[in-house]
């Protein structure tokens, strides 16, 4: 699809303003209740609908197909994000009034860091199309990754601080407690980072290490970077309210990662048959109508066996506690 910079631009000031409109209405911390996740996530899925149409309308049904199967696949990715999301905010124990904010920052520097990301992988791709063979080999490596990681079932998992959120501490030190909303302080004398910071810094930077696996998987579904940025942006944008809204269900996606490593192995599939195609041998390509239905239909299940899953779990913990207690008796 041909984009012309004009509609860069006003794309980008449009994310801009939905971002300030978001920033605006959350900007006095508190605590996100169930009915306001829900409603703002709604908003975001239905703002990323209205935009999938419009591409349907003056662009056709090949970018709109592209645009749905990657904001479906970045959405499905970004909810395991989630997982270690809960991990920093136990780890740096963050006030839940001050959570939202933590999140619509940290995110907002996750996208920036993506997008730098996706022109880079944008730049590599015109260049070199056997970086297709490499992005495939990839995926197919991190969903046998994330098949034996969940077959390990690590209960005591824990959130390691990266070395450059390391450094950052050590150069410019961290405050002992929350001041509010505030990123800096003056302590002894000295301008140093508050816990707030640190945090939104460690939301920002990690996200960094998902994309490793998201941006080559949807560029495996399109390789028009004004799809890839905006699947990616509408993904990320609604993230914050995601995460009040499924937090506590997380712990009952006990088969996301099964979920998410069949879809990477399908994409990772998909790109080497690609690569094939362009190297001039004739292999069959999968289109994106069925790159659609397998992504849906593979989290339709995911979810349906999940949720039955934790369901016999509770069970028999319920029935493992009461035949305790009738020996206790």
């Amino acid at each position: 699809m041909e984009v012309s910079t004009t509609l860069w631009v006003l794309t980008i000031l449009g994310l801009a303003a939905l971002i300030a409109v978001d920033f605006f209405i959350g900007r006095k911390p508190h605590d996100v209740s169930i009915k306001e996740a829900g409603i703002w996530t709604g908003v975001w899925i239905a703002l990323a609908g209205l935009f999938g149409l419009g591409l349907l309308l003056f662009g056709g049904g090949q970018p709109a197909g592209e645009f749905f199967a990657g904001f479906i696949t970045e959405k499905s990715l970004s909810v395991d994000n989630l997982f270690v999301f809960v991990l920093i905010m136990a780890k740096f124990a963050v006030p839940s009034q001050y959570q939202q904010r933590v999140l619509l920052i940290g995110v907002l520097i996750a996208l920036v860091l993506r997008a730098v990301f996706i022109a880079a992988g944008a730049a590599i791709i015109a260049s070199f199309s056997w970086v297709f063979y490499l992005f495939g080999a990839f995926l197919i490596y991190t969903a046998w990754k994330l098949i034996q990681e969940a077959r390990a079932d690590e209960e005591d998992e824990e959130y390691e601080e990266n070395k450059l959120l390391k450094a950052a501490e050590r150069r410019f030190g961290v405050a002992d407690r929350y001041h509010g909303t505030k990123l800096w302080i003056r302590q002894n004398g000295k301008r140093v980072m508050t816990p707030m910071l640190v945090v939104m810094l460690a939301i920002g930077t990690t996200d960094v290490l998902f994309a490793l696996d998201s941006i080559p998987a949807i560029f495996g579904l399109t390789q028009d970077p004004y799809i890839v940025f905006t699947a990616n942006a509408f993904a990320l944008m609604g993230l914050r309210q995601l995460y009040f809204l499924i937090g506590g269900l997380l712990r009952k996606l006990v088969h996301l990662s099964y979920g998410l490593s069949i879809i990477l192995g399908f994409i990772g599939v998909k790109l080497v048959l690609h690569a094939l195609h362009e190297s001039g041998v004739h292999v069959p390509e999968i289109s994106i109508p069925v790159s659609l239905g397998v992504i849906c239909a593979v989290l339709i299940v995911t979810t349906i066996t999940s949720l039955m899953a934790s369901k016999k779990q509770a069970a028999a913990a319920r029935d493992e506690g009461a035949e305790k207690d009738s020996v206790d008796v």
